[in-house]
């Protein structure tokens, strides 16, 4: 299980008063308990939530109590409105279907949500009350920036993915609904809009969103659904801000592995496109149905040796597929074997009903053997996961020279080594 990140505060007596004051002076705020029969309600009614996932044993989650706590004391004299941010606590030991649900394995986990939705990155800033305040009024804060002039449209950033919506009035549920795809997308897209007099000539047949992708000549996408259903203008977004097969690098990678999902992954030298573009149409024809079973990725290959030497591969074996299912790494076994119809396919099906592993471990399956050729066990061993350890790079935005894990396979091993240094 993967180690939850947890800074040493560098002050212990300004810890130990906290800790005093949050046993002994009755909290200001309320941290609302989640368990199985409110966590629906309580964060779909919620603009954002964010919600604790601890421990009690683990002393590090209850080091976050009191500051979570006076955070929460700092945002509601912001935001009154009880439904407009929600600081919520879950006990994953009493409630361990919940931290099964959101795969929760490591303690303090700070997960973000909006309408009951919950957000792809989760919270990894420090530890403080100015920094977790900090970063909900980041949350609270408009995505869309709001055009006031046409001509702005036509200079915008190309090699960025654009949504552009034009209304007739901002206080309309069609931009509301809008609203509320780019408080979910805003990391993936960039969002603008237009009212009035400004958009009225991009509002021929009503309010409008149309998609701007990346590439100077690349044409518009217009959306054609109901701009007040949710689901529809969300899945279409989503659809054009997160690409089918996206870039894994060292910043975005442990995130990706958050996600819970095996990678299959492109490892191509960067200026090679044309290998990139045939793995992007071979999963988009192939793969599809297989999407939220499993990652589509690429690679650059000089970035990602390490990955590759696993695999007994080097950057002059690009392009290379591969699958990391956070156990073993297995290898496509020709890239020019891509095109075939349904070869790709039947290796990520192969993945999922455990032939892959079988294979590795005791040679091909029978109904692989040719007729008269005599079943062998042919173990092997096949190459750990490479991925599944992947750390946050010495980029990452938050540098910690010291860092505290508290894991859920802690409690197998006695409540008193919860902790560990890395």
């Amino acid at each position: 299980m993967r180690p939850a990140i947890f800074p040493l505060l560098p002050d212990p007596g300004c810890l130990l008063l906290l800790l005093v004051s949050w046993l002994f002076n009755p909290a200001r705020s309320e941290i609302t308990s989640l368990d199985s029969g409110n966590i629906d309600d309580i964060l779909n009614n919620a603009d954002v939530a964010l919600v604790n996932f601890y421990a009690d044993w683990c002393r590090f989650s209850q080091m976050l109590h009191p500051i979570f706590e006076e955070a929460s004391n700092v945002i509601k004299e912001e935001y009154p409105d009880k439904n407009q941010v929600v600081f919520a606590r879950v006990d994953c030991d009493q409630h361990s279907d919940i931290a099964q649900r959101y795969r929760i394995s490591k303690y303090p986990t700070l997960k973000l949500f909006r309408n009951g939705m919950m957000m792809k990155r989760e919270y990894r800033g420090q530890r403080s009350v100015t920094a977790i305040a900090d970063y909900i009024r980041q949350q609270k804060s408009n995505p869309i920036r709001e055009v006031q002039d046409l001509e702005e449209i036509s200079s915008l950033d190309r090699s960025r993915r654009n949504i552009i919506g034009y209304f007739e009035q901002k206080d309309s549920d069609n931009y509301r609904t809008f609203e509320r795809v780019a408080n979910i997308l805003h990391d993936d897209c960039v969002f603008l809009s237009a009212f009035g007099a400004i958009s009225k000539a991009e509002r021929f047949s009503g309010d409008n969103v149309i998609y701007k992708p990346p590439g100077e000549n690349a044409p518009d996408m217009v959306y054609l659904g109901s701009l007040t259903n949710f689901d529809l203008i969300y899945a279409w977004t989503q659809d054009k801000c997160v690409p089918l097969v996206r870039e894994i690098t060292f910043e975005n990678g442990e995130e990706l592995t958050e996600e819970g999902l095996p990678f299959l992954i492109l490892f191509h030298m960067k200026d090679d496109l044309e290998s990139l573009e045939k793995f992007q149409q071979e999963v988009a024809r192939q793969l599809i149905g297989e999407k939220g079973t499993i990652n589509f990725l690429h690679a650059d290959c000089d970035k990602f040796r390490h990955p590759l030497l696993h695999i007994q591969k080097t950057p002059a074996d690009c392009p290379v597929i591969a699958i990391d299912s956070f156990r073993h790494m297995y290898v496509f076994p020709d890239f020019s074997d891509l095109s075939v119809p349904g070869k790709l396919k039947q290796f990520v099906l192969d993945l999922h009903s455990g032939k892959l592993h079988r294979e590795f471990h005791h040679g091909p399956d029978p109904t692989d053997v040719a007729p008269g050729q005599p079943i062998q066990d042919l173990a092997s061993s096949p190459p750990e996961s490479s991925f599944q350890k992947l750390a946050p790079s010495e980029h990452s935005s938050v540098k910690m020279a010291k860092m505290i894990t508290c894991t859920s396979s802690s409690v197998l091993q006695g409540r008193g080594k919860e902790a560990k240094l890395s």
